[in-house]
């Protein structure tokens, strides 16, 4: 159950596929006037496809991800030329101009924000020669991002700690890397200091209430994961264990969620969160002591929690297949 180049060419070619694929289509619009009645094309000429605005923006994010760890993907080519077909200033332009409506501050909110700024990295690290270009026709909508982002975190008293789009550690734990990568101090540090003030005292998190039945994210480790990234390792393993003390016993979070019907929308979210707990256990432990006691559970869950979902991906129904490949992504990479 490793990363291969075979399976980067399998999950490459899902969202290649599904990117131009407009409908069906799942769209969370606000219509000001019947002048805002559109087909998801004409309000999204880059991200339309995929079933969803954000599950577009994490298909882009995979391509990258699949041809950056292996430069020989043999659908690198068709990879270049979907970029070079969505990618240009004229329609990142229309892209962004969907945000500047009244009435739409809460669109993607915050898991699109996260997917975006994951995307802008990926194209910042990316060895594609027109990756620059790309990453430049993209700028006003990634500003538009962050500077959303930051106005969101400014107000946001609470955390929300669903196991769906709204859970804002994910979104934080995405934007984190981002800022980090690209050297953005301002964004950095107001991440960190909300992690802080929404996470830093919780203990004894009640994990054994897990999963919701249409979770594809583990509030507990994506809470978990954010704060990895947040602490020195010796704080965090600290907090950590005031937080899920006795993990390993928590049979809901070590145990792989039961997916009764891969075919429904929302049962489907069970494999992905069979996926990214996965993802999410494996930065824990690189930030655990090698002594750890929850380290051999922890480690025997990961392989348990793939092996659950990972024949879900390739081949799966549309439910699943217009986004599980960026969380098998997540959930394979070292």
């Amino acid at each position: 159950m490793q990363l291969t180049l075979d399976r980067a060419e399998q999950f490459a070619r899902m969202p290649l596929a599904y990117l131009r694929q407009e409908y069906p289509n799942h769209i969370m619009h606000v219509l000001n006037g019947p002048e805002d009645v559109l087909s998801p094309r004409a309000m999204h000429p880059v991200f339309y496809g995929c079933y969803d605005w954000h599950s577009a923006v994490h298909g882009f994010w995979l391509l990258l991800r699949c041809v950056q760890r292996y430069p020989q993907l043999p659908a690198r080519s068709d990879i270049e030329a979907i970029f070079d077909e969505h990618f240009t200033p004229e329609l990142m332009e229309r892209e962004t101009d969907y945000f500047r409506v009244g009435g739409r501050a809460s669109f993607e909110r915050p898991y699109g924000f996260g997917w975006i700024l994951a995307l802008d990295q990926e194209l910042a690290q990316s060895t594609l020669p027109r990756a620059a270009a790309w990453r430049a026709a993209m700028q006003p909508l990634t500003l538009e991002i962050r500077r959303r982002l930051l106005d969101y975190l400014s107000k946001l008293s609470y955390p929300i700690r669903v196991g769906t789009h709204y859970n804002t550690a994910f979104a934080l734990a995405l934007s984190l890397d981002q800022a980090r990568h690209i050297k953005d101090g301002e964004l950095e540090q107001v991440i960190l200091a909300s992690a802080q003030r929404y996470y830093g005292k919780d203990t004894d998190y009640p994990a054994h209430y897990e999963p919701g039945g249409d979770e594809y994210i583990s509030g507990a480790l994506t809470e978990a994961l954010l704060m990895s990234k947040v602490l020195p390792a010796q704080e965090f393993a600290a907090w950590f264990d005031r937080y899920l003390p006795r993990v390993s016993e928590v049979e809901q979070i070590m145990q792989p969620a039961h997916v009764s019907d891969p075919t429904d929308p929302k049962i489907a979210h069970l494999d992905g969160l069979n996926l990214s707990r996965a993802w999410c256990m494996k930065n824990v432990l690189r930030h655990l002591p090698a002594h750890h006691a929850a380290r051999s559970a922890i480690e025997a869950s990961i392989q348990r929690h793939i092996a659950a979902s990972i024949d879900q991906v390739v081949g799966s129904h549309y439910s699943g297949g217009h986004w599980l490949a960026s969380f098998a992504m997540l959930a394979l990479e070292d």
